[in-house]
């Protein structure tokens, strides 16, 4: 059986929320524990895609290290998961530039982040945010990976990846492995409390629609009391007609060992409040050891740092035999 390469990222931008926990953190450490031995995982922490908006430089360090030592404290295993940051291999930056000069125009701008962001931004977007597939399709590409853990927002990156790798195949020869889609459906996508038409997102305007990985336990028990609900009082999953409790369904799923069906007949003709009340406990003791540790690995930034920079070794390590191969083929 040929080796199977995983490959996974996440820009340090801002707070972690329990939806980036429930659709990225705890999706990838499951796959990382149930893949068999002929796999390979490779986790990048995508800080070059962050600097397509300003930044302060300070706070992108700190938001690297923190996002490190949450992975870390979630399970993350940096002797089975190559755990790297992603500009500390420079093999990324000069692998963009060579897609850069094979990729059609018209691919990019296509792209629906690239036109949706672009239209919130103006005259303030930068040429990265126009390549950003580009350099995507480079993380990708680099490593041979053979699947992409996504939720179906980000498949249209990896499709583009796809092209891009077939593109320079046939003008090249086979150098670049085409990688497949995992589609991750169960909690991908998890909604704002406040408004469960939309993401729950780190830059959303009401933080009461979103349940931070550092928050107290009176916080997140104070949130949930406060999410919104539908009319009506059953507690039935149905994302069209009772989006609001759908979605708190959803994250009592992900977090205990109950199933959507199982939820439904526990809470039959129980209130809001008591489901409410009960999912305040599941999300708390989730999250309850995955803090205590993350304060342990946040006090000793020097083990995260020491984890990131042998991460980063072993990431040049595979990457430099693909740059080689480019090199080679194309004269450079």
């Amino acid at each position: 059986m040929a080796k199977q390469v995983v490959f996974s990222g996440i820009q340090p931008s801002g707070k972690l929320h329990i939806g980036n926990y429930i659709g990225a953190i705890r999706q990838w450490v499951t796959i990382q524990n149930n893949q068999g031995a002929q796999s390979d995982f490779i986790f990048m922490l995508a800080n070059l895609h962050t600097i397509t908006v300003p930044q302060d430089s300070s706070e992108l360090k700190q938001n690297t290290l923190n996002l490190a030592a949450w992975f870390l404290a979630s399970g993350l295993d940096p002797v089975r998961t190559t755990f790297f940051v992603q500009s500390h291999n420079p093999d990324h930056s000069y692998l963009t530039w060579i897609f850069d000069c094979i990729t059609p125009m018209g691919w990019m701008e296509r792209m629906t982040q690239y036109k949706d962001k672009s239209k919130k931004q103006g005259e303030r977007t930068s040429v990265g945010l126009f390549h950003y597939p580009s350099l995507m399709a480079t993380d990708i590409l680099l490593y041979d990976t053979t699947s992409v853990p996504v939720g179906e927002d980000q498949t249209q990156h990896v499709e583009i990846a796809r092209d891009i790798a077939k593109k320079f195949n046939a003008r090249y020869g086979e150098i670049f492995i085409i990688p497949e889609v995992m589609l991750i459906k169960h909690g991908a996508r998890i909604m704002s409390l406040q408004n469960p038409t939309k993401k729950m997102s780190k830059s959303e305007i009401d933080p009461s629609g979103t349940i931070n990985l550092d928050d107290s336990q009176d916080e997140i028990s104070q949130k949930i009391k406060r999410a919104v609900t539908d009319s009506g009082s059953e507690i039935v999953y149905n994302v069209e007609k009772k989006p609001a409790i759908s979605n708190l369904m959803v994250i009592y799923e992900a977090l205990s060992e109950k199933s959507i069906e199982q939820i439904q007949e526990m809470y039959a003709g129980k209130s809001y409040g008591d489901f409410k009340k009960d999912l305040a406990e599941v999300v708390v003791s989730a999250l309850d050891p995955i803090q205590k540790k993350y304060d342990e690995l946040h006090e000793n930034s020097t083990y995260v740092t020491q984890i990131l920079d042998q991460g980063s070794e072993k990431a040049r390590a595979i990457s430099s035999k693909k740059i080689k191969k480019v090199r080679e083929v194309m004269g450079l």
